[in-house]
């Protein structure tokens, strides 16, 4: 039989040859450095995610990474005030800081002194070479290197975070974790565990920034783990600059009698695919996974999800929200899983989109796959533009047409923000909306 040699794209062949060279400067143990070799066998065999690949169909990675950007070194001294600058620009949601730069932990943009009772932050480089409990156990339990961007990223991951918050603690004060990209286009692989006791509560806000023009490659997983009785809000804001291609995944895993909330909120990259690896491991719990894409010239936001009921007796539910203008493109693949065992699951998927232009394009793909008979699953799309009526009624009581369409807009938005409980992180993200429609 004649072996077939794949034909390799300029970013691929780039990337195959890194890995060779960088392997022995990445931080980890023998163990690690086999789950790194692994990783990269992965991506060996499968190459960029395209669009003959189902579940990346409408995110060709292939074609919108032409070339690989170099990968991001250690931030210098000049590379922490750049990052300094930008993360100045971000809202302030009076959070206690967790910062990674360049896909590296930066303790000097962090307040390690200022965590709230009960919450530790560390390197999760350092983590890796030292056989850290949390590496040990939980590094890419909640999110496997079967997807080949998640692949990527074990095999290059350089540092990162690891947050942990004890049993019982109710966290009074945001955890922040800021991710930055600076300096020239670079190839960044940060990767965050977080790890959450028995009965504790707290609030998340993850986000990822970069400055506008330059052309960075991110590429990041966000691991949490929250135990029984927990209840967490997590909150990711996508702030990359608008030449940025970004790939980020978050897993989750979540326990008994559990709650977690989790908000998606992206405006300006040139590129970006979240998704969402969401598993019930307990009984009796409650998982919100949402989002809003407000996208304008020939941006691409892709949310991708995959909801596991694995056990019986837990809800979940799904809202996004997508404004798409000029020749953007808004894409929603969605499956809720119920297993055999998951009785008693209650699971709802809906993804909306406006479109403002004839150019515009929304991709959507919800699914259920059901195992069990005893469930209330259901799932929906629309697609459409404003109702002309509802917008000549407000112009005709006096309102020109830029504000009538933003108070519309801001309503519809609103309906998947109104998941986030927190009333500052909320508020906030409705300020960014207004921002952005008055900017249109």
């Amino acid at each position: 039989m004649t072996d077939v040699t794949p034909i390799r794209t300029a970013a691929e062949s780039a990337i195959l040859s890194r890995f060779p060279e960088a392997k022995a400067s990445l931080p980890g143990t023998p163990a690690v450095a086999t789950l790194r070799e692994q990783a990269f066998g992965r991506f060996v065999e499968t190459g960029l995610p395209h669009r003959r690949v189902e579940k990346w169909k409408y995110t060709d990675l292939r074609s919108i990474m032409r070339e690989a950007a170099p990968l991001a070194g250690a931030p210098s001294a000049a590379d922490l005030a750049a990052a300094k600058v930008l993360l100045a620009a971000l809202p302030d949601f009076g959070a206690a800081n967790v910062t990674v730069v360049n896909g590296r932990f930066a303790p000097s943009l962090s307040d390690l002194g200022a965590l709230p009772a009960g919450v530790t932050a560390s390197d999760l480089g350092e983590a890796l070479g030292s056989g850290h409990k949390l590496v040990v156990e939980r590094l890419g339990r909640a999110a496997s290197a079967d997807d080949s961007a998640l692949a990527l990223n074990a095999a290059f991951m350089a540092g990162g975070a690891i947050v942990a918050v004890a049993a019982g603690v109710a966290v009074d004060r945001p955890i922040a974790l800021r991710f930055v990209s600076v300096g020239t286009a670079a190839a960044t692989y940060p990767r965050a565990l977080i790890e959450i006791g028995t009965g504790a509560s707290v609030t998340l806000i993850e986000t990822h920034v970069s400055a506008d023009g330059i052309a960075h490659q991110a590429n990041g997983v966000v691991e949490i783990f929250a135990g029984d009785e927990t209840k967490v809000e997590h909150v990711r804001i996508n702030a990359h600059g608008d030449a940025t291609v970004d790939v980020s995944s978050l897993g989750v895993v979540l326990g008994g009698k559990a709650e977690l909330n989790s908000f998606n909120f992206v405006t300006n990259p040139a590129a970006a695919r979240h998704q969402v690896f969401f598993r019930f491991a307990g009984e009796h719990s409650t998982g919100n996974v949402s989002g809003a894409s407000l996208l304008k010239g020939k941006r691409h936001a892709d949310t991708t999800l995959f909801v596991d009921h694995a056990v019986e007796n837990c809800a979940s539910r799904e809202t996004f929200a997508h404004v798409l203008d000029d020749q953007a493109t808004g894409v929603f693949q969605g499956m809720i899983l119920v297993r055999d065992v998951a009785q008693k699951t209650d699971g709802k998927m809906m993804s909306r989109a406006v479109l403002l232009s004839d150019d515009a394009t929304m991709n959507n793909k919800p699914e259920l796959e059901i195992y069990a008979d005893d469930v209330a699953c259901g799932h929906g799309a629309t697609v459409g533009a404003l109702d002309e009526d509802l917008l000549f009624y407000l112009r005709a009581r006096g309102l020109p047409k830029a504000e009538a369409e933003a108070l519309m807009l801001a309503a519809f938005v609103g309906e998947a923000l109104e998941s986030i409980a927190n009333e500052t992180v909320r508020e906030t993200l409705e300020g960014l909306v207004e921002a952005w429609l008055k900017a249109r």
